[in-house]
């Protein structure tokens, strides 16, 4: 573009630039025009991460831990959202921690479409008591979620049921941890960290 406005002056103005100048020039162009094809998706960039191969979401930063939780069966392209035995379970809160986004105002989408009106859908924030760090629960259902903004969260509280917001093929809940405060930061810029799950055995 930038190439294109320089020809468009220089037929204007008739003057001539150094060939070694433009030469420099659309190589810089070209460097920069990479972050645009990242951020529309043109060019996938995958993040250092052993879970690289079993992983889709590690093209973005702050997912490269994420998890998709579903129940079986998944995966067989049905069109209605009652078919998926995940769509509507209740969701606790993994761990003690403080509410920093709470929504749900958000419709579910029908499965298997591209009509979603955002990324992460109805959703609830948590800044994780012990860390400092979030925990992001996402594609929640639309006027199910039962916590606020300010509320103190243990480990087994109520949160919403599952749904189907967002860009999401299916039912299921997402759910990553990050370092950076999701209200404050644009999901594909925020540094994603690991995530456990503990068993009692």
């Amino acid at each position: 573009m930038v190439n294109l406005i320089l020809i468009i002056i220089k037929r204007i103005t008739k003057k001539h630039y150094r060939k070694s100048r433009c030469i420099i020039f659309s190589l810089l162009c070209l460097i920069l025009i990479y972050p645009v094809v990242f951020f529309l998706g043109i060019v996938p960039f995958g993040y250092p991460s052993k879970l690289e191969k079993d992983n889709y979401h590690v093209i973005w930063s702050s997912e490269r831990w994420a998890y998709d939780l579903v129940m079986e069966p998944y995966g067989v392209g049905s069109d209605s959202l009652e078919y998926y035995v995940i769509w509507n379970k209740e969701v606790f809160s993994p761990l003690s921690g403080k509410v920093i986004g709470a929504y749900d105002g958000e419709e579910d989408v029908p499965p298997n479409t591209e009509e979603f009106l955002s990324a992460e859908g109805n959703y609830v924030f948590i800044q994780i008591e012990e860390t400092k760090t979030y925990l992001l629960l996402c594609h929640l259902k639309q006027g199910s979620v039962e916590v606020k903004v300010g509320d103190y969260l243990q480990a087994g509280d109520y949160l919403g049921r599952v749904g189907n917001s967002g860009t999401t093929s299916e039912p299921h809940l997402h759910i990553h941890h990050q370092r950076h405060d999701p209200t404050k930061t644009h999901i594909m810029l925020a540094e994603g960290l690991p995530l456990y799950f503990k068993t009692d055995g």
